[in-house]
Formats: C-alpha cells, sequence, structure tokens
C-alpha cells in the first residue's frame, strides 16, 4: 500500500483524555509512522485533508459472540450458514468502528483466519472458541427435563460451550481448545442469565478444577477469561488465578479492591441485560428474562464501583442476539461515567485485555493503523461513537481504508 498522509485534524490522545488540534498522520506499513504537530514531510503520500475532524484509534469490544446472533434457530442452521452470518455480524462491527473484538465463545481459528486472508471484512479477532463448562453450567444448554446425555452433536447452541467435568478433563479440554487455535481460554464460572439448569448465584467448577485450567492456559503462554456474577465467585476466579472477569454484575467495594491489587480486569456489559430483560420477541424464555430483571440495578451499581474504586473496566457488549444494538452501550455508560472514562475503556483498556497495549488503541507513532475519523468530538459527545457509524465517515484498519465518504 503506498503512503497515506492525514492532514488538517485533531487528534484524540486516549491516554490523557485530551484532544489535539493542528496535528498530521502519516501511515506506513499497516502502522503509524509520525503524528505530528504541524507538517510532515511525506514525500509520495497519498493526501487525505480532513477537515479539522478528529482522529481516535479504532473502537475494542472485549466481549462479543459472532455465532450466536440468530438464536433460537441456531440449532437447525447448518454451520456453513452461521458463518456466513458471523461475516455479515463482523462487517457490521467494522463499520461501526470497531477494529478489534474477543470472541467470548463460539468463534474458532476459522473466523480469525477469514478475516486476516480478507474472505471477511471485519475487526481483528481474538477467540476463544469453545467455552468450558460444568455439567448443568452456563455453558451447557440442555433444559432441566433433557435426558440425552452431553455430546457435541446433541443442540449445543452452535459450539458455544463444551462440557468438561474434574481436574482430567478440564485439563484435557482446555488442551483440545488451544490445540484447535483459540486466542483465550473462556470458562462458566458461575450461573448465568440464558441457561436454563443453573441459577445466576450458582458457583460453579471447584477450585481444583478452576486453578487447572489457569495452569494449562498459563503454560500456553494465554489467559482465562471467567463467566461469574457473584462476588464470591469472582473471588474464587481471582484466588485461581483469572485474568479478567466478565459480567461481574454483584461486584462489590472488597471484591473491586482485590481486583485492583491484582491488575484483573472486568469486562461488564449493561446493554445486553436490558435486551434480554424486553426480549420476549427475541426467543428468549420466561426463566431468562426474570433473571436478567434481577440483574438490571445491580449491573450499574457494579460499573459504577469499579470505576470508582480503580478497577480495570473494558469496553464489552455480549449482545448474541442483537448485535446490531452494540454501540448503544455507550449511551448506557453515559448515564454513569464521562466520554473519557467510556472511550478510554474502548481503547487503551482494551487493548492492555487482548494483550497489545501501546500497538492498538493509541495514537502514536509504531501503532498498528486502526483509525477513526469523527465529525466532531466524542470527548464532549460520546453519542457521535453510535448510529451505525454516521459520524465516522473515514474507517481504517491495519493503514487500509474501509470506509471513505469524505
Amino acid at each position: 500500500m503506498p503512503d497515506l498522509l492525514l492532514r488538517n485534524l485533531s487528534v484524540l490522545d486516549t491516554e490523557a483524555g485530551e484532544l489535539r488540534t493542528g496535528h498530521e498522520i502519516l501511515v506506513r506499513d499497516k502502522r503509524i509512522a509520525a503524528v505530528e504537530r504541524g507538517s510532515i514531510a511525506a514525500g509520495d503520500a497519498q493526501v487525505i485533508d480532513l477537515g479539522g475532524r478528529t482522529v481516535m484509534p479504532g473502537l475494542i469490544d472485549c466481549h462479543v459472540h459472532l455465532n450466536r446472533t440468530i438464536l433460537p434457530t441456531a440449532p437447525l442452521m447448518l454451520p456453513s450458514l452461521l458463518t456466513a452470518h458471523a461475516g455479515a455480524t463482523l462487517e457490521g462491527m467494522l463499520m461501526r468502528g470497531f477494529t478489534t473484538v474477543r470472541d467470548a465463545g463460539g468463534a474458532d481459528a476459522g473466523h480469525r483466519q477469514a478475516v486476516e486472508q480478507g474472505l471477511f471484512k471485519g475487526p481483528r479477532v481474538f477467540v476463544s472458541g469453545r467455552a468450558i463448562s460444568q455439567t448443568g453450567g452456563h455453558g451447557d444448554p440442555r433444559s432441566p427435563a433433557d435426558l440425552i446425555a452431553p455430546c457435541q452433536c446433541v443442540h449445543l447452541e452452535a459450539g458455544l460451550g463444551r462440557i468438561a467435568d474434574g481436574v482430567p478433563e478440564v485439563r484435557k479440554a482446555v488442551r483440545d481448545e488451544i490445540r484447535l487455535g483459540a486466542d483465550q481460554i473462556k470458562v462458566m464460572a458461575g450461573g448465568g442469565i440464558a441457561s436454563q439448569a443453573d441459577f445466576i448465584d450458582q458457583l460453579q467448577y471447584s477450585t481444583e478444577e478452576l486453578v487447572a485450567i489457569v495452569d494449562e492456559a498459563t503454560r500456553s503462554r494465554t489467559y482465562v477469561m471467567a463467566h461469574v456474577f457473584v462476588a464470591e465467585g469472582i473471588e474464587r476466579c481471582i484466588d485461581a488465578g483469572v485474568r479478567t472477569i466478565e459480567h461481574g454484575y454483584f461486584l462489590t467495594e472488597a471484591t473491586a479492591r482485590r481486583m485492583v491489587q491484582t491488575n484483573t480486569f472486568l469486562s461488564i456489559n449493561l446493554l445486553t441485560v436490558q435486551v434480554i430483560a424486553n426480549g420476549k420477541s427475541l426467543g428468549y424464555t420466561d426463566a431468562s428474562i426474570t433473571k436478567a430483571k434481577e440483574v438490571l440495578e445491580r449491573g450499574s451499581q457494579a460499573y459504577e464501583i469499579a470505576l470508582r474504586m480503580g478497577v480495570k473496566v473494558a469496553f464489552a457488549t455480549d449482545l448474541s442476539r442483537a448485535p446490531e444494538r452494540m454501540s448503544e452501550e455507550f449511551l448506557l455508560r453515559a448515564q454513569l461515567s464521562t466520554p473519557r472514562q467510556i472511550i478510554h475503556s474502548a481503547t487503551v483498556v482494551g487493548a492492555e485485555v487482548v494483550r497489545m497495549p501501546g500497538e492498538l488503541g493509541v495514537v502514536k507513532a509504531g501503532a498498528i493503523a486502526d483509525l477513526l475519523v469523527i465529525d466532531g468530538n466524542p470527548l464532549e459527545d460520546v453519542k457521535l461513537l453510535t448510529e451505525q457509524g454516521k459520524f465516522m465517515p473515514l474507517i481504517m484498519k491495519e493503514g487500509r481504508v474501509y470506509k471513505n465518504t469524505l
């Protein structure tokens, strides 16, 4: 690709939370070669005048589900059709400004490779493969009346999870997901909303099993993300060495303090609970709707506690059945925090979660050229990051322009 010079712009410094005017950016070989106030000597570079608009790094969503968008019909569909739907979901995410996503169960290495090879237009994908679940846990899709033994050939929600019980089985399951190309390991460490056979404050997996899961992941140079709601469950995960807590809706100040001490991330999702609480038309059961209503208020409290206590909070959506609404998460968080905090979560913290700090989430020389051009200053109005990319006339990933309506 030829060098690209972006001229006449303001840079959003996501680390300092400031807008810096009068800059130029030179993009070369998928990375940012220079960010300077004033002019950059760029030779024969292609020039794009941004007319004073804001440039910020691409957004990062740390909890998505690419292969669950069309449930509850997913068990009736062939994997090829599910993958086609995932491709459309990925392109939609990119066109909303998300240049990196972390799948929390269901997507495999093939989804990541399809994007890398240009077969799908979409964000950079970090996949978890199938989440590890105990029998009757959040990753076990069987109803309480289902007598069929668990196996990968019987109604498994498009491969969201796999069942493993006992230390030897969980070790084998983690090893297998890593063999299949998982970037990180997802474990169901507590009850959930959408699952039918558990309750939301159930503590799932023994301490020995959790420790074994983390040990296997760590020795393979990766980490564990854990689905868990309640404070006691979060504490157990911290003790076992889990790196990121997914949801954490019943977080307490004491547990938040431990998360800070151990540098444990919180990947919390607010909008998805509202979607499920009003999700009859999307196919959610009465039991799931009731659970979601129990969680609604507590999620907002947990988010406020985490920010106040200094927990590293990632931006995450978890919209398995309505991914087109993912940007609405910005609006919910804006009722509880500042645009600066929200953007920091969706850039700097997200880059840390996917283990690419300094390469993603910032506009700096040497960083990967994932860039968004914004019609305005999102530090003043976070709504500029919503409405399906309406206020993003240019979207770039790895130096390639995927949208340009300037």
